[in-house]
């Protein structure tokens, strides 16, 4: 038998799909895999003891590496170590081989690979583990990222919010900035008041003296400044009469009678000391008035005188303005000025491409599709028309001719309006007229502009009909499912020193 050497050589090689700088497990597990080869395989080879005598005589010493004294017939181990690509080698060079299966070194071989082949696979479980393991830190570092984006989300979505905010008060603040110079108006106005305090206590003290002392004062100086300041109260007080709205009182129910529509009514440019009320039942084929003597006769008794009109009216917008009452005829759009103390009347006009007979009525129906009104500046009319698509027009009326001074066509459409009426030349819009209502629209005819607002009322009967303004009383009178009811107004207004 020839002799012959063979070399073998043991890779191990364990595959990392991750850098081992980044996951600390794994390299924790390759540095124990590591220091298990570098102890455990001398062990495995039986070459643990302390020196190993080969065939011939040779020594191997484990503190000083592999001396054999014939290589051909010696074990030769080479520590282990890593290639170029990071893997672990262990390099066992073994002696010649004989064809005796007995001889001692074919079973110390034998028994070398048995063992090198265990150690192989307690190293591929190993592997599997560690890759299990590396499966696991990689869904952990997704699930990282994943949280790390989404807090990302949160904070940009955070930072967004915060600039709504602020673009909100941003807003806010130009709204409230032109309350400022009104605020300094209204300090001009308290010192004013004030002045009007101390001049008519003043005036007090002076007659309180007078009273003790005749002939102490010149009484025609006296006159004329009691007169001065009765001028200027009273300048004082018509500026006070108009204002924007800004609150409607509770209702406060006067009567209740008739069907469930209805008008009534107080006329703004009575005589001083007349209070008469004017009583209009139901909506459309019927032309008798109802005058009552007082509000008290209204509320308390049935005492009244009836006037025949002589056409029936359409409609619950009917006004008794400076003795007439004002009325829309019946099927059609004419408006009727008619005399209540002659019982004649005194003018009729058609108001132009007016709808009538229930093609722009308010939402309610009942054919009131011209609703005539008043306020301090003096007769309206509100309807709609086909060139303005449906939706409200205003126009002023003079009162003796009909004749319209000035129209303005708005984008509100009427069928959609509950009921409406006007103060100070502004025409306010209520969203409807039965349950939950509220002033939502308002148009500034002064200007030609308007503007959505939220001025709450109680709608205490559950079904408007008639809503108007009057003046003089700085009140609404309404017609609410056979009841007869009145609204105070809160009116916004700014009285300038310079004016009075």
């Amino acid at each position: 038998m020839r002799p012959a050497s063979k070399l073998l050589t043991l890779f191990f090689l364990i595959l990392m799909g991750t850098e081992l700088t980044q996951i600390g497990v794994v390299l924790s597990t390759m540095a124990m895999i590591t220091n298990w080869m570098s102890q455990t395989l001398p062990s495995l080879v039986g070459l643990n003891t302390t020196k190993l005598t080969a065939a011939t005589g040779g020594t191997l010493d484990r503190s000083t590496g592999v001396l054999p004294t014939n290589p051909e017939e010696s074990w030769q181990v080479y520590s282990s170590a890593q290639d170029s690509e990071g893997r672990c080698i262990c390099t066992v060079v073994a002696p010649q081989q004989t064809m005796c299966s007995r001889d001692a070194r074919t079973k110390q071989l034998r028994q070398l690979l048995e063992k090198v082949q265990n150690m192989s696979q307690s190293i591929e479980v190993l592997d599997r583990r560690t890759q299990r393991d590396l499966q696991y830190v990689e869904k952990m570092e997704n699930q990282m990222r994943g949280l790390e984006s989404k807090f990302k989300q949160v904070e940009e979505s955070h930072k967004q919010h915060l600039a709504r905010q602020f673009k909100a008060i941003k807003a806010k603040m130009e709204e409230l900035r032109p309350l400022i110079p009104v605020l300094e108006e209204y300090k001009a106005d308290a010192k004013l008041v004030l002045q009007f305090k101390e001049e008519v206590q003043n005036l007090t003290s002076v007659l309180n003296e007078l009273q003790e002392e005749i002939g102490a004062y010149d009484y025609e100086e006296l006159q004329n400044r009691v007169s001065n300041l009765e001028e200027r109260l009273r300048a004082c007080m018509q500026k006070l009469a108009c204002g924007k709205l800004t609150g409607i009182s509770d209702p406060i129910t006067i009567k209740t009678s008739g069907s469930r529509f209805g008008s009534w009514m107080t006329d703004p440019l009575a005589p001083e000391g007349e209070n008469k009320v004017w009583y209009m039942d139901s909506y459309h084929n019927n032309r008798f008035v109802r005058e009552y003597k007082s509000m008290a006769d209204f509320m308390n008794t049935d005492n009244f005188t009836s006037h025949r009109l002589p056409h029936p009216w359409s409609g619950t917008g009917q006004v008794v303005y400076n003795g007439s009452i004002y009325f829309n005829k019946y099927q059609s759009h004419i408006i009727i000025r008619f005399d209540l103390k002659t019982e004649t009347i005194l003018k009729t006009r058609s108001l132009d491409y007016a709808g009538y007979n229930n093609m722009y009525h308010y939402a309610w129906g009942g054919h009131s599709d011209i609703d005539l009104m008043v306020d301090e500046n003096g007769l309206w009319a509100v309807y709609a028309t086909n060139q303005n698509a449906g939706n409200i027009v205003i126009s002023k009326l003079d009162p003796n001719t009909l004749q319209s001074l000035q129209t303005w066509n708005t984008s509100y459409p009427k069928r959609s309006a509950g009921e409406a009426f006007i103060i100070c030349g502004t025409l306010y819009v209520t969203n409807g007229y039965s349950g939950g209502t509220k002033v939502h629209y308002a148009y500034q005819t002064n200007a030609s502009t308007y503007e959505y607002i939220d001025i709450p009322f109680q709608n205490k009967y559950s079904h408007i009909s008639m809503l108007d303004y009057n003046p003089k009383d700085r009140a609404l009178y309404a017609w609410n499912n056979g009841h007869q009811i009145l609204y105070n107004v809160t009116l916004f207004h700014v009285i300038r020193s310079d004016e009075l």
